[in-house]
């Protein structure tokens, strides 16, 4: 991990083993399938269901300020706690809950590299236990939406000045000919294709076969000269509906060190069912 740019934010699964228990460390588990919590977790580890913890339950959006105060102080995170996300399929919804927190300002977030599939891989105990963790008084330090989240007025600006925009999605997506990966209900938009002038990387590009990020030098290759993203200009990532390019996002962001990326979450959900929206194929 020491050539990362911010190797820090990467921890193992014998760190985590080491540290689980720790009072000023809290494990999270967020995953694609809701239910993987409850057939077994990391010992000590809270649940950070993306869709009905993280998610405003009327709106497309975040959860209110207070709101995500409400949630942390209910699960026993404190603003000063380091947070250690993990989770299944790469991490891709670790990466989303990591981000979004970054989106309320928590400062200590962190990744166990491999998520969960390379806790369990090397034989490490799970358990059904639910932890229950004394209730803290949280409170948001700042909002980082400006920096690190993108709307689709931004994103339009961004295509006409021909800035970088990267689609992290299958080929099949970014073509047109699925609305969402192989296997999966083909549903959420009405129009197939990508936003003109995205680049197509897709995310899992960024793993190894262990589910652990590939090297400081094989990401280079991928996005530094495959894609000729460069460190200085402003990045746009975005998939279907956030998640994929929130790991995206982390690659740049914290292991390659790119400082002006931003994730828009609206992404093909949104930019597939705007009325006139531009869609090349």
């Amino acid at each position: 991990m020491e050539n990362y740019k911010h190797p820090e934010v990467l921890v193992t699964t014998d760190w985590v083993a080491e540290h689980k228990n720790d009072p000023d460390v809290r494990i999270v588990e967020s995953d694609e399938d809701i239910l993987l919590y409850e057939t077994g977790h990391i010992p000590n580890t809270i649940k950070i269901d993306w869709q009905n913890d993280l998610q405003d339950p009327l709106i497309r959006d975040y959860l209110p300020p207070e709101q995500f105060e409400k949630l942390l102080a209910g699960k026993g995170i404190a603003s000063e706690s380091k947070v250690v996300f993990y989770g299944d399929k790469n991490n891709w919804w670790a990466c989303y809950a990591f981000w979004a927190f970054k989106l309320y300002g928590h400062k200590n977030c962190l990744i166990m590299d491999g998520g969960r599939q390379k806790w369990i891989s090397e034989g490490r105990p799970l358990t059904k236990d639910v932890p229950h963790f004394p209730k803290t008084k949280y409170q948001v330090s700042q909002l980082n939406e400006k920096s690190i989240r993108a709307f689709r007025e931004k994103v339009i600006l961004h295509t006409r000045a021909k800035k970088a925009l990267i689609d992290v999605r299958s080929p099949q997506e970014f073509s047109g000919e699925l609305l969402h990966m192989e296997n999966y209900p083909q549903e959420g938009a009405l129009r197939g294709g990508h936003i003109p002038q995205a680049q197509n990387v897709p995310w899992a590009k960024a793993v190894k076969d262990d589910g652990t990020f590939r090297s400081y030098e094989e990401l280079i290759e991928i996005y530094q000269v495959g894609a000729k993203l460069k460190a200085e200009e402003d990045i746009i990532a975005y998939c279907r509906i956030g998640e994929r390019s929130a790991h995206t996002w982390f690659v740049l962001t914290y292991l390659l060190g790119y400082p002006k990326v931003k994730n828009y979450d609206g992404s093909w959900t949104e930019w597939g069912n705007m009325v006139r929206a531009p869609i090349e194929r």
